[in-house]
């Protein structure tokens, strides 16, 4: 028999102390180089997006993918892309950790509007906010000390 899996993933994670340094003009390129690292683990991208400080990734994980290999492939690959080019002056690393989230099928739609419109969020609502409120949404038991 054939695996079969419907897992949507929800990734979200952060520039090393949010340091706004991913600018708009080459955040583009750098979304086309992470989904290239999804597409070589066999994972689609749905949509990805972002702004100074942080990205959301919507991606299925094949079955044989874990989640946090994936994450680490994305965090050290963009990392070295992303110094190498010089598209990033200011970028020194990725923040340690990560959320993600799963979702049914049918919040795909949703979610992608919500990704897609991160630069109109985060006009009125600071990251953190966000992230704190995606853990309780998703019911997830935190030490706010450690969002800061």
């Amino acid at each position: 028999m054939a695996t079969y899996t419907q897992i949507i993933y929800h990734i979200v994670f952060s520039t090393k102390n949010r340091e706004r340094c991913l600018t708009h003009d080459r955040r583009e390129d750098l979304f086309r180089y992470i989904w290239g690292i999804l597409k070589n683990n066999q994972s689609h991208l749905y949509r990805i997006n972002g702004v100074e400080d942080h990205l959301h990734i919507l991606s299925s994980l094949h079955p044989t993918v874990y989640l946090a290999d994936l994450v680490k492939d994305i965090k050290i690959g963009s990392s070295k892309r992303m110094k190498e080019s010089g598209a990033f002056p200011r970028f020194t690393h990725w923040q340690d950790g990560s959320a993600a989230f799963t979702h049914s099928i049918t919040d795909k739609d949703r979610l992608i509007e919500y990704i897609k419109n991160q630069e109109e969020h985060h006009r009125v609502k600071p990251f953190i906010e966000e992230l704190m409120r995606l853990i309780q949404e998703a019911r997830i038991e935190f030490d706010p000390r450690f969002l800061a």
